[in-house]
């Protein structure tokens, strides 16, 4: 039969029957926020989202037509995807609102593009427009993710036309905080505090059982908390802790210097004697940037991530 004929015989899609029928398939919440052309934060609920590519980084939201913030969208040349947590109810109705003042009730920030990043979220994407797609009475909004970060809630989810939440506990190679090895890059003069690893090698010293303490072998070490602040942040893989590097300067203390302890000078660090080569990486970027007097903050993985500067970051 001609395909005419079979158009010509098809009833009508009923559309509140297809919106029911869409409703079945269980979805995240989210809040894409972009900046409209005079600067102000724009934001609407969405839950059309999906990933698209890991090479390049790519995902995906559909904005309607009809949306308060259409125009926004269309404009923009960033965007952010803010995944809800089960506690955000209230966030997804505020952004689901003609609401003026929705970005007053929370937290946000910006990251890498300048889009608005709800902190407080599940998982947040930082993106860059990577193409603009009509379909019908929505827009295609692809972005190429510039940084994204999550955490271990539980996600809130949307099926059937209401809220859903899932209990799934967190899967055994998501790490915890609390599982991240914390070290410190200690300075004093022009010399950096290094630990004998006692393998002939040396490596960043760790915290201490103590908060505020290093730790030196039978002893502790303070730390000066005040003038702390975090220099790196990163993964190693999937079934190893990763590492929480502060830069930090030694309190006041009576003893001497065990001998698992040493400073060395900034041109002569033992950089080559260090068995871990991601603390390789840090040592020498802390190094460099030393010498420019400007640093940054380093989060990713041990295969990628991104720095932040810091502008005019105090010793």
């Amino acid at each position: 039969m001609p395909s005419t004929a079979i158009s010509a015989n098809v009833a009508a899609v009923d559309p509140g029957a297809l919106r029911q029928a869409f409703g079945t398939f269980v979805t995240g919440v989210t809040v894409i926020t972009t900046h409209d052309t005079d600067g102000n934060p724009r934001g609407m609920t969405a839950n059309s989202f999906t990933s698209v590519s890991l090479d390049p980084p790519l995902l995906l939201v559909c904005v309607g037509k009809s949306a308060a913030s259409y125009t926004a969208f269309a404009s923009t040349e960033q965007f952010a995807v803010n995944l809800l947590h089960e506690g955000q109810v209230d966030v997804s109705g505020t952004f689901a609102s003609k609401s003026p003042d929705k970005f007053h009730t929370v937290n946000h920030d910006t990251v890498h593009t300048g889009a608005p990043i709800l902190t407080d979220s599940l998982t947040w994407f930082d993106c860059s427009v990577h193409q603009r797609i009509e379909a019908g009475d929505h827009l295609v909004l692809i972005g190429q993710v510039r940084a994204f970060g999550t955490s271990p809630k539980l996600p809130l989810c949307f099926c059937r036309g209401r809220y859903a939440n899932i209990q799934d506990p967190l899967p055994a190679s998501w790490l915890d905080s609390h599982k991240m090895i914390i070290g410190y890059l200690i300075e004093a003069g022009d010399a950096i505090l290094f630990r004998a690893d006692g393998q002939g090698g040396w490596t960043l010293p760790v915290a201490g059982k103590r908060k505020g303490f290093i730790d030196a072998g039978d002893s502790s070490l303070p730390v000066e908390l005040e003038s702390t602040f975090l220099y790196s942040a990163f993964d190693v893989d999937d079934t190893d802790p990763g590492y929480l590097i502060y830069r930090a300067q030694l309190g006041p203390f009576d003893a001497e210097l065990p001998d698992t302890l040493r400073f060395f000078p900034l041109d002569a660090l033992p950089i080559e004697q260090m068995p871990v080569n991601e603390l390789r990486s840090v040592v020498r970027r802390y190094a460099r940037e030393r010498q420019n007097q400007q640093f940054g903050i380093y989060t990713g993985s041990a295969a990628s991530g991104r720095i932040a500067m810091l502008e005019n970051a105090p010793l």
